[in-house]
């Protein structure tokens, strides 16, 4: 149960780090890749962009939520011994 955990924790990351890379190219909201990376990480990231203020123009939630994903990853890798 803690495998399916982690890797569905894994690729989740990826997707968030990947929604990052793609909004750096400016591409159309009716982007199929666009559509699918928002659907799955705008939910998540919009509580973080409420507390998280914009610096200088920049959006730094997506980095919050990869890295609050990546130490939930090794926090559960290290209690299950993984």
């Amino acid at each position: 149960m803690i495998s399916f955990v982690l890797l569905a924790l894994n690729i989740y990351s990826w997707i968030v780090l990947g929604s990052a890379l793609l909004s750096w190219f400016g591409l159309s909201e009716d982007n199929p890749l666009v559509k699918i990376s928002n659907t799955l990480v705008e939910p998540v990231l919009a509580p973080i962009r409420k507390i998280l203020p914009s610096l200088g123009g920049l959006d730094f939630s997506p980095m919050v939520l990869y890295l609050g994903i990546r130490l939930v990853i090794r926090l559960l890798a290290a209690k299950a011994g993984v």
